[in-house]
């Protein structure tokens, strides 16, 4: 059986406790929209607010922690997220090549300021620079 991700969790035990997002955000001192996106893994609690969350929800920090490192784990393991952002590093990659493909058969053609190639090749080293930030955040 698979461990549940942090929302998923809170929002079973918010819901066991039959209280609503706003009865929770309320107790927490956050919005309903903040437990709605700590419900839906958009977002998590601040560090601090877990032995709170966890004396309210009747659970403890621990366990909370767990799940949240379980979410983390099955989100670096799901092959449709890792296509994703394989394809959004290979259209990067398109645009930084398209930038400076297109910059240079400009120059050649004598077509653009000097200014605007310079703007063109900045946004190409920008995706270039994202793919590799990116590559570097999985060492």
């Amino acid at each position: 059986m698979e461990r549940q991700t942090l929302g998923t969790m809170i929002r079973t035990l918010r819901q066991e406790k039959q209280m609503t997002q706003l009865d929770l955000g309320r107790e927490m001192g956050v919005t309903d929209k903040a437990v709605s996106k700590w419900e839906r893994d958009l977002s998590v609690p601040d560090v601090s607010s877990l032995p709170k969350l966890a004396s309210l929800l009747g659970v403890s920090v621990d366990e909370l922690l767990q799940a949240h490192a379980a979410g983390e784990q099955s989100a670096e393991r799901n092959p449709s997220l890792e296509k994703a952002s394989a394809l959004i590093k290979l259209v990067f990659k398109a645009v930084a090549l398209a930038m400076g493909v297109g910059v240079t058969a400009l120059s050649i053609m004598d077509e653009i300021d000097p200014r605007n190639a310079f703007i063109l090749l900045g946004i190409g080293l920008a995706c270039l620079a994202l793919t590799q930030i990116s590559d570097e955040g999985k060492e």
